[in-house]
């Protein structure tokens, strides 16, 4: 025992030699890349200076930078973009508006030109579009494994992209890509805000993994493995800290509705900056639709309306219709249609419409279903015009303009019950039922047969609750709300 002793004070007296210059070392590898992100920021800000151009006045011209990589997908987070955009238009005429994009394939005339056509929206200023090349690193299928990390640092390269050609005053994020904030903010110098749609990672993803839940984000090898559920819980819980810190970075947060909101508060912990503002859906376009007191068997149809992205479980919409059609009385000669509206934002995208269109096959709806894919506005109206039952099937939808879409426009809605649609949009108006609620396939089947059952009467009644109670969603509402919110980053 004694000769270890001088081998144990050896080795303690080495690590006390090598623990003061290790620790030295670090603090002078930390100030090295303090001073560097430091340089690079000071850099940026005198490229930002040299690139600057003046207004009418003479003065420097704010410029005013939106996140959206998908600009022309047509889904409602660009409804959102574009609303905004014309928002600040009016109230800031003389800031300069730049959107960075990665729709590489088509022109900036293009996307704005398709911005009228899918949503009625004309801007009343120019808008500079910077055009990224590195999209494909927020790809979800170029991460089979880990893929919020994989997006989330993805985002961050795709972001220090943006930042290089073209460095601005206010960036706001307006799609969800919150590990930009810290980075425009820090090395931009640049006062930020964003708008979620959805966080990147809630809590009820967190308790889906802790139950073994099998869904699209969670496969099942995973769930039936109990040691792979804990790993994953891990990691989701380790990565919800790191979201927690780069979103609550900051200066201006707005969500889209009271689910969204809960979620945003218990992870980013910055309620004083943080408010709800409904996203602007065109309720007067589609109130315009008149409301028949009466429509025929004849032209009874079920509309989707929602992109063809996975969370929006249409295959759920598919089996639930099939459903349907079986337990509907056998020799009727009408049987209602399901029509499958929305857009395709890539390749994946138009292989899942295709595999829809087998599944179609594949329980023998296929007559009795179509896929409208990009459609114009006027197409998608006429659609809706002639819909008696609106349908939506996506768990946790964090809003659902499609909804309050389908609402406006006369149909009657049956949407899942959770998030954004069970707290804040298919609820009762002054008393009265605006639309109805369900889980699963047995639920929406039966609950489909029982619309169709209701008296013409009867569904004129809701169909008219349902158009006096989205009016609270109208463009109008969101420019007050979103302008109110945003004035902290034009001070």
């Amino acid at each position: 025992m004694a000769a270890g002793n001088p081998l144990r004070e050896l080795a303690a007296r080495l690590l006390c030699s090598l623990f003061i210059p290790g620790l030295f070392l670090c603090g002078a590898l930390c100030l090295c890349l303090v001073v560097l992100l430091w340089g690079i920021r000071l850099w940026l800000q005198q490229r930002k200076n040299q690139l600057a151009s003046t207004g009418k006045d003479g003065k420097r011209q704010l410029v005013v930078a939106f996140f959206h990589p998908y600009c022309n997908a047509g889904g409602g987070g660009e409804r959102v973009l574009w609303c905004a955009i014309r928002a600040l238009q009016k109230k800031y005429k003389d800031a300069i508006y730049v959107v960075y994009t990665g729709d590489k394939d088509v022109s900036g005339e293009q996307i704005v030109e398709s911005a009228f056509r899918r949503f009625n929206i004309k801007l009343t200023h120019p808008v500079k579009f910077v055009f990224l090349v590195k999209r494909y690193l927020v790809e979800a299928s170029l991460y089979p494994h880990f893929t919020l990390l994989g997006q989330s640092l993805g985002s961050v390269f795709l972001g220090w992209e943006a930042l290089m050609k073209c460095v601005p005053d206010v960036y706001i994020d307006s799609m969800g890509y919150a590990f930009t904030l810290p980075l425009f903010k820090y090395l931009g110098g640049c006062r930020v805000g964003c708008y979620v749609h959805y966080p990147t990672i809630s809590t009820d993803m967190l308790s889906m993994v802790r139950s073994q839940n099998a869904r699209f984000n969670n496969a099942a090898f995973i769930t039936r493995n109990p040691l792979l559920s804990k790993l994953k819980l891990v990691y989701y819980y380790l990565f919800a800290f790191v979201y927690g810190l780069v979103g609550s970075r900051s200066d201006v947060i707005m969500v889209n509705s009271s689910w969204t909101l809960n979620h945003i508060l218990s992870l980013w912990r910055a309620g004083a900056c943080t408010s709800v503002v409904y996203p602007p859906c065109d309720v007067q376009t589609f109130l315009d639709i008149p409301l028949h007191e009466e429509k025929s068997t004849t032209e009874y149809s079920i509309v989707s309306l929602g992109q063809f992205r996975p969370e929006k479980d249409h295959p759920l919409q598919i089996r639930a219709f099939a459903k349907f059609l079986e337990k509907t009385a056998l020799g009727q000669q009408s049987l209602p249609k399901l029509i499958l509206i929305g857009g395709c934002r890539n390749q994946q995208d138009e292989q899942r419409v295709n595999r829809l269109k087998k599944l179609c096959e594949e329980l023998g709806v296929d007559k009795k279903v179509e896929f409208k894919v990009n459609i114009p506005f006027e197409e998608l109206k006429q659609y809706l015009a002639d819909a008696i039952i609106g349908l939506h099937t996506m768990w946790n939808e964090h809003f659902g303009i499609g909804i309050v879409e389908c609402m406006a426009a006369g149909t009657i809605i049956l949407a899942h019950n959770s998030g954004g649609p069970k707290l804040d949009i298919v609820v009762p108006y002054e008393g009265h039922i605006t639309g109805f609620l369900a889980e699963n396939e047995d639920d929406y089947s039966e609950t489909m047969a029982q619309i169709l059952s209701l008296s013409p009467e009867k569904r004129l009644e809701i169909r008219q609750n349902a158009r006096q109670s989205v009016n609270r969603f109208a463009d109008q509402e969101f420019e007050g709300a979103f302008l109110l919110s945003v004035e902290p980053l034009f001070k």
